[in-house]
């Protein structure tokens, strides 16, 4: 597998500047996008003293550095959704924070092409939905189809200009020096073992030290479950992770995609499927499929982590989220993607009919922290549950990049305000 580049300085976590750890009145865990803007909106609009606890030695390592790096704008969301309001509103402001940082940003759009009668009705339902959530869209023909994307397959397609790819990492680093600057702690490198609440006051320990906090935020994503286990809060919920597998165009094969070709979702079905999308550094990647993972780290395609494995296959709502017979004619048609190559092809050429199969090679890999309740429902909506002193983010699913700001300022608005009611009962 070939990382994704990630170009420019991380934080330095022997910066000499940085405070010895101690106690907080709140403590963040994890550097990901969304616990990085939660950190900065608290530093930028309380006086609170806050600290973020990263166990890697760089922010945005795992699911925030590990995706597409796409702008969502919500064409694909329910309207009057969390989803939908944090998605548009989302878009617009990532815009504007990577504009104002120097994040690198590309507003390419998308193209949702529609290869069947059905897929072309359910278009005109999409554009609905976009209207409502305030998103600009066009229903294209075959024509204008191919004039936007020449190699893109379909008879029509909508059409959303909005759409736009940054550098995830690069944008996540910003958030995290932005948090840093406004006065938070950040402490990387340093791995929460253990949480409990005692006497008013959340423990830590980490294999840096121990560490006490006020109040926790838990923003663990791919560990928030077992965190907020510990603190007795979101035990009906697991997180199962699935593995996403990106390949990526041969560079004299780019022009394949111009910006992004995205298939027409299937509302019956949990994952979009392979699509195109075009990044910032000129790549375009092809994916991802999505298939178990056996780990929450694991990311070659054989990898396992035994502890890891063994939680997914022992917990009940892994085996009722299978009993579904159309789940398990959709796991077994992803693992074939994983370990065929031709399979994978088949699914991309879908979408580009002129791909063949030497234009793809491997690329990278992410994994989803997917939340699946104890009834085996595979849950699509942001869980953010709450504990007598701690707030612990179970679910941030996609558009969670798209998302952060926005979902970072209501995180910190609800702590702020839940930390007052704290410090008075």
């Amino acid at each position: 597998m070939v990382a994704p580049r990630v170009p420019g300085p991380t934080l330095n976590p022997s910066a000499p500047t940085w405070p010895p750890m101690a106690a907080h009145e709140v403590a963040i865990v994890g550097g990901g996008a969304i616990g990085c803007s939660t950190a900065w909106h608290l530093a930028t609009t309380t006086d609170l003293d806050v600290c973020l606890i990263e166990k890697e030695e760089a922010v945005a390592t795992h699911q925030s550095g590990r995706n597409s790096g796409v702008l969502h704008p919500g064409f694909n969301y329910q309207p009057g959704s969390v989803k939908a309001e944090f998605s548009t509103a989302g878009t617009r402001r990532a815009k504007a924070y990577c504009r104002d940082r120097g994040v690198p940003l590309e507003e390419f759009g998308v193209v949702v092409v529609a290869t069947t009668p059905a897929e072309e009705a359910r278009l005109a339902a999409l554009q609905e939905q976009a209207t409502a959530n305030g998103v600009d869209t066009e229903l294209v023909d075959g024509d204008r189809l191919d004039e936007l994307e020449p190699h893109a397959a379909g008879a029509a397609a909508l059409h959303c200009p909005a759409a736009a790819s940054i550098d995830a990492r690069q944008y996540v680093y910003a958030l995290a020096r932005d948090a840093r600057d406004a006065g938070v702690s950040v402490y990387l490198g340093t791995e929460v073992t253990d949480v409990s609440h005692t006497g008013g006051e959340v423990a830590l320990a980490t294999s840096k030290g121990d560490l006490t906090a006020e109040y926790l935020v838990n923003a663990a994503g791919l560990g928030a479950d077992r965190i907020a286990h510990r603190l007795g809060v979101g035990e009906a919920y697991r997180i199962v992770p699935f593995r996403g597998e990106y390949r990526e165009l041969v560079p004299d094969r780019r022009e394949l995609c111009r910006s992004m070709i995205y298939p027409t979702p299937d509302p019956d079905l949990p994952f979009l499927g392979v699509h195109f999308t075009r990044r910032v550094d000129d790549r375009v990647i092809v994916g991802p499929n999505a298939v178990l993972a056996g780990g929450r780290e694991a990311y070659g395609r054989w990898d396992i982590d035994l502890r890891d494995l063994l939680g997914t296959v022992g917990y009940p709502g892994f085996w009722r989220l299978f009993a579904d017979r159309r789940m398990l004619r959709l796991a077994v048609a992803e693992l074939h993607k994983t370990y065929r190559h031709d399979r994978f092809v088949a699914a991309a050429r879908s979408l580009v009919p002129d791909l063949q199969r030497a234009d793809l090679v491997d690329s990278y890999a992410g994994i989803r922290a997917q939340v699946v309740r104890r009834d085996g429902v595979l849950v699509g909506d942001p869980i953010v549950e709450h504990g007598p002193v701690s707030t612990h983010v179970l679910n941030a699913v996609s558009p969670g990049l798209t998302a952060s700001l926005p979902f970072g300022e209501h995180l910190a608005d609800a702590v702020s305000d839940r930390f007052a009611h704290a410090q008075t009962t």
